[in-house]
């Protein structure tokens, strides 16, 4: 049984959701699919208690040049040019998840889009193991502009401006880019 705390949590998420517009199909079936599982994960944010849980992704814009730039990182295990992100902490937000793995994964300094938090795009994928992953993405921007990805993580981490980030991004992040760009 899931606390009350919990249950807002996730309340809240549903709302946010569901006051979106998603940017093409597939980011609309992702939504519908958000909608109908989250509410029935016992531990949503447990990559262990079941193999469809929420994570936290970041759209890291340059805060001196706009959001004329973007950055990914080549994952490790699949070799793919992808945005920062991952699973949740214990006791953390999606969006601060998304900020702690955005500054583990790219060594940049990263904050809240005027620290608003900007929830972006949503996608639901198929993870390593087996897993599902229900992404939710937030709007970031680096205060700084030379990554230095802590050890262990990928050390591929670069900026692209948008059609860069288009040509070599995996159908799962198209639309989040274009999410990104359409906010200018």
């Amino acid at each position: 049984m899931r606390s009350t705390d919990m249950d807002d949590m996730l309340q809240n998420l549903i709302d946010i959701a569901l006051a979106h517009t998603p940017i093409d199909e597939r980011e609309h079936r992702s939504l519908s699919q958000f909608v109908e599982i989250v509410p029935t994960l016992l531990q949503p944010f447990s990559e262990h208690a079941d193999p469809t849980h929420v994570t936290a992704s970041a759209m890291i814009i340059s805060a001196d040049h706009g959001s004329d730039r973007i950055v990914l990182h080549k994952h490790k295990r699949l070799g793919l040019w992808l945005q920062p992100g991952g699973h949740i902490d214990d006791d953390e937000s999606v969006p601060d998840a998304a900020v702690r793995e955005a500054q583990e994964e790219t060594g940049l300094v990263v904050r809240h889009v005027d620290d608003h938090r900007q929830f972006v795009h949503i996608d639901v994928h198929p993870g390593p193991r087996g897993h599902t992953h229900l992404d939710l993405r937030y709007l970031l921007e680096a205060l700084d502009d030379v990554p230095a990805p802590a050890p262990g993580e990928s050390p591929d981490v670069a900026w692209f401006s948008f059609d860069e980030a288009l040509a070599v991004a995996d159908e799962a992040l198209v639309g989040a880019l274009r999410a990104v760009r359409a906010r200018g």
